[in-house]
Parts: structure tokens; sequence; C-alpha cells
């Protein structure tokens, strides 16, 4: 019985070989199953923490949160400095790995300027938003999505300084899909 069972498997596993390289059968790569291949590379790379740009809205809503206080007003009356408080450096850390955040804006109606902070908490990428996939030359298949920011685990004062203007949460991507021995694998994301 046992030699019956190995020898239909060899059996189909011939089959299923003889159909890829002469007829040019495929397994079916499934939106999901692209997704799930896409994640798991995603989910494979080092969590890193979020790159979160503070503007004007950004810093007084770091100020309401008790992330940073102020603790020094300049004579021109639009430079400051900020000190990250202990809830704050439970949170973020800054790019210099000080604990003050110099606000040097350019004038008093300089709205364009920004400092980034950098969560504690770290994250992986998510693929959402998935495009149909598509069928290119040579039998590779890609699949277009947007590259998100995961914000999951995050302080909801973090995550809405994270939603202002001045940052970037998603990248549209592609992601390429090709056969190799009979299944569908990932080959790149561009």
């Amino acid at each position: 019985m046992k030699k019956t069972v190995s020898l239909c498997a060899l059996g189909a596993g011939a089959l299923l070989g003889v159909c890829t390289l002469v007829v040019g059968c495929k397994p079916d790569l499934t939106q999901a199953n692209a997704q799930a291949m896409v994640q798991a590379e995603y989910d494979h790379r080092p969590a890193a923490g979020v790159n979160i740009t503070i503007d004007e809205i950004g810093l007084r809503q770091g100020v309401t949160a008790k992330y940073w206080a102020p603790t020094t007003l300049y004579p021109n009356k639009y430079w400051a400095d900020f000190t990250l408080t202990p809830e704050g450096k439970k949170v973020v850390k800054l790019p210099d790995g000080g604990d003050v955040i110099h606000w040097r804006p350019e004038s008093l109606t300089d709205k364009k300027f920004t400092v980034v902070v950098t969560t504690i908490t770290t994250t992986h990428l998510k693929a959402r938003d998935l495009k149909d996939l598509q069928d290119e030359v040579g039998g590779s298949r890609s699949l277009q999505y947007n590259e998100s920011v995961g914000l999951d685990g995050l302080p909801d004062p973090l995550q809405n300084m994270a939603h202002n203007a001045s940052n970037k949460l998603s990248t549209k991507r592609q992601a390429d899909f090709v056969v190799e021995s009979g299944a569908w694998k990932l080959k790149s994301i561009e």
C-alpha cells in the first residue's frame, strides 16, 4: 500500500513537471497569494521605527501630549528649544540622539520648517490597496500596490502627528513574480 501511494505521489509530481515544461502550465497566482508573499518579505526585514516629520501643528500636538516641553524661547520669538519629557523619551528619539528639539524656522511666518522624530516602537511596512495582477512578457506577473507605513502599536498622539500633511505614509510599488521549480516566487519589489 505504501509503495502504491508513493508511486502515485511520484507520478503526480512527474505529471506536474511535464505539464509545466511541455505544455507551459503554471500554478495559479492569486492576488491573496501575491499579497502574502510581499507581506512575508516585509515581515522578514528587520522592524524599524517610523520617521515622523513634525511641522508646527505636530509640534503643538507633542506639547499637548506631553512628549516635549518648551525650555527656551529666543528673542526673535520664533526660535525655541523643546526638551523631550520622560514620557516623550519612551515613545520617540531624535536623529542626533539628544533630547532637545531645536525649532529654527526662517521667520515667524515660515510654515515649511520641520524636524523629524523616530518612534521607539518598531513596525513593518504593509502591502495595501492591491490592483489586479498583470501578465508580463515571458510568463511573469506583476502587482501594483501601496506600500504603507505600519502605525499599529503607536500611541494615538503619534498616529495623529503621522497623519499631518508633512508626512508621506504610503508609496506606490510594483512586485514582480516568476515561476521557479514549479511555484510562484517573489522576484523583486520596485
